[in-house]
This record gives structure tokens, C-alpha cells and sequence, in this order.
């Protein structure tokens, strides 16, 4: 077991007031769309100003606590094709290979792991990608030399959601209200987007300015009012594309300094692996559960993402699934090295000059 190396971690948690704790909370579930958010947020913090909030935006953006705020949107329900991709390398190949992965546009998270499989990333291709998700991965696969790649889309997602309860310290719960999570969701189902509804995906993607009315050149740019930004975020919303918009924290800054992926064999009908699933998604330190595919040489068919201050909470967590369960099969993959850890930026011309470069 190797646990994540990251100087720094934990500087400024001790350092936060119980006010910025619960302004953590409100930002990581959501920044309203309106003239001017953060007067609205200092309403919900008991009455300060909107300059005090902005300040306290801005210093814990500073000491990285915050990473980014902004909107956060179904890469699926965009139209675009995605997949966890897990490879093998020679160590000493390893930071060359993820170097060369983390060119391409669509890449969002590439972590090394201590495992046979030791390089697992994330990646998403648009509608328009003239070589599509499976070449793109075969592409990689050659350019970077891996010994092997496997493709490990979803298919089932039970849970997403990466949340903090600042203030308590721990994983937020299930029922908690900063709570953000799609579980029991099958495929979403992708429909063409108008020119305007992708140029708002490119404004609001954005990391949003820290001054008192962020969304009015947002509105301006899209030639809307701020009320009709509004409307339009309603509807995208509505439709599955617009999950939020909020911030996204920096886990290990915050105390979460150890991630295990989960991978477990559950064995059964799809039924029972379906019930397996909502179950394991059912524990409050398991951000993300998903149905994935096996290999001859990667049996695991269920995957659980538990974030923990040390690698034994990660471990107690798991123990206690597995009894919940009956599965024993299972192991736990250690992320060791960040590579890259971002968001996928949607319909710009990125991807189009990554794919047609010599």
C-alpha cells in the first residue's frame, strides 16, 4: 500500500474559520445564477458582505483549497463518448508515456497506481472527433508505448459526486443538502445542441471571475439577460447536460489525503450485480460506484472510489463493504502520482488540432 505524496497537504485546513468551512460547503453545492451570487451566499453565511465573501473566495483560492468554480456538466449527455482507460508500462516509462497522454485535449484525470495496471486515465471525445473514442485510446496506446490498454467504460453508473462536509470533516452523506449525486442512472441519452447551447457550454465552463456580478459578461457574450442565463441553465438542467455550477475543491488540502479505487468481482445475474452496486453506492465515503467491463486479465467488474484522511480509513471502508456484500474478491488501487487532474473543456477546437497535427 503506498500512500499519495503531496507537500503541503493540510496547510491551510487549520487555518479555515468556521465561516469559510460553511462557505466551502455552499460553493461545493451550488453558486446560484444571479446579478450578483455572492451577496446571495453572504445571506446564507448569516448576513456578511459581499466583499468579505469575495475576499474568502479569493484567499482560499489562493491557498488551493478551491480549484475551480464553475459549471459542471454531463460529458454523456453533451454527446460526447468517455472511459476510464487502465495500461501498463515499464517504470521507467511510465512519467514519458503520461506525459504524451496528457497532450490530448479530452484527457481530464491520468493517476499512476500500484498495480500491474499502473496508469489509469480518464478521456472524453466529442461528437465531431473524426477517430472516435476507440481509436483515439489505440492511438494513445501506440504513441505511448504501453505493453497493454483496456478500455473500461461505465456501464452502469450508481453514484458520482465528489463532496466535503467541511465543517464536520468527513465525506458528506447521502442525504446531507451538499449532496450532489446521480445514482441508478443509466445511459444518458444524447441529443444535438443548438450553436447557442454550445456556446454557453463554452462560457460557463469557465472558472467564473471573483466580482460582484461574474455572470453579466457571460450573459452579454451569449446575448442573453441575466434572467434568460438563468432560464437557459433551468432547461440544460432539466435535460441532464447541467449538473451544476459550484466549486471543486482540492481533497488533500483539505485532510482527504489517500484515494482507493475499489475494483471487486461480483458475480451473478446483471440483477444481483445491479442490487451489489446500489448497495456499495449506498456507503457515504464512496464518491463514485459504476458497472464496468472485464478482461481475461482484469476480472473486476464493479468499481468504488472511497476517499479517506489515511489509507486505513480507506481500508475500513472497504472491509465494511465487503462484509456488507459477501464479496471478497476485491482489491484496492492506490493512486501514487498525479499526473493531471482537470475538466474536460467541451466543444472547443482543441481536439480538432490535436487530431490533425503531423
Amino acid at each position: 500500500m503506498v500512500k499519495f505524496s503531496y507537500l503541503g497537504v493540510g496547510a491551510w485546513i487549520g487555518r479555515m474559520d468556521n465561516t469559510d468551512k460553511k462557505l466551502l460547503n455552499l460553493l461545493q453545492a451550488e453558486v446560484p445564477i444571479t446579478l450578483r451570487p455572492w451577496n446571495v451566499i453572504g445571506e446564507k453565511l448569516g448576513g456578511i458582505s459581499e466583499a468579505e465573501v469575495m475576499e474568502r473566495v479569493r484567499v482560499l483560492k489562493a491557498a488551493k483549497i478551491i480549484r475551480q468554480i464553475s459549471a459542471i456538466f454531463d460529458t454523456r449527455s453533451l454527446g460526447y463518448k468517455s472511459s476510464l482507460v487502465a495500461a501498463q508500462y515499464d517504470s521507467a516509462r511510465i512519467d514519458a508515456a503520461a506525459s504524451i497522454i496528457n497532450e490530448h485535449p479530452g484527457l481530464s484525470h491520468n493517476y499512476q497506481r500500484n498495480h500491474a495496471f499502473n496508469l489509469w486515465y480518464t478521456i472524453a471525445v466529442s461528437p465531431d472527433s473524426r477517430l472516435g473514442l476507440e481509436r483515439t485510446v489505440q492511438l494513445l496506446h501506440e504513441m505511448s508505448g504501453a505493453r497493454c490498454t483496456r478500455l473500461l467504460p461505465a456501464l452502469h453508473l450508481f453514484k458520482i459526486g465528489m463532496m466535503v462536509d467541511v465543517e464536520d470533516g468527513a465525506m458528506a452523506d447521502a442525504n446531507d443538502e451538499i449532496r450532489s449525486s446521480e445514482q441508478q442512472r443509466g445511459p444518458a441519452v444524447a441529443k444535438s445542441l443548438t450553436e447557442l447551447e454550445k456556446q454557453f457550454v463554452r462560457e460557463m465552463q469557465r472558472d467564473i471571475a471573483i466580482e460582484p456580478e461574474p455572470f453579466t459578461p457571460i450573459a452579454a457574450r451569449l446575448g442573453l439577460s441575466i434572467e434568460q442565463l438563468r432560464e437557459m441553465s433551468d432547461v440544460m438542467h432539466a435535460a441532464g447536460r447541467l449538473r451544476r455550477v459550484s466549486a471543486v475543491l482540492r481533497h488533500r488540502e483539505i485532510g482527504f489525503t489517500s484515494n482507493a479505487m475499489g475494483v471487486w468481482i461480483a458475480r451473478g445475474t446483471d440483477a444481483e450485480i445491479l442490487k451489489i452496486g446500489e448497495k456499495m453506492a449506498g456507503f457515504r465515503a464512496v464518491t463514485h460506484c459504476y458497472q464496468r467491463p472485464t478482461y481475461p486479465d482484469w476480472p473486476y467488474n464493479l468499481f468504488t472510489m472511497v476517499h479517506g484522511r489515511t489509507p486505513a480509513e480507506c481500508e475500513a471502508v472497504l472491509a465494511e463493504i465487503s462484509q456488507e456484500t459477501g464479496i471478497t474478491d476485491h482489491a484496492a488501487l492506490y493512486s501514487t502520482k498525479e499526473y493531471k487532474k482537470t475538466r474536460v473543456e467541451y466543444f472547443t477546437d482543441a481536439e480538432r488540432l490535436w487530431e490533425t497535427r503531423p
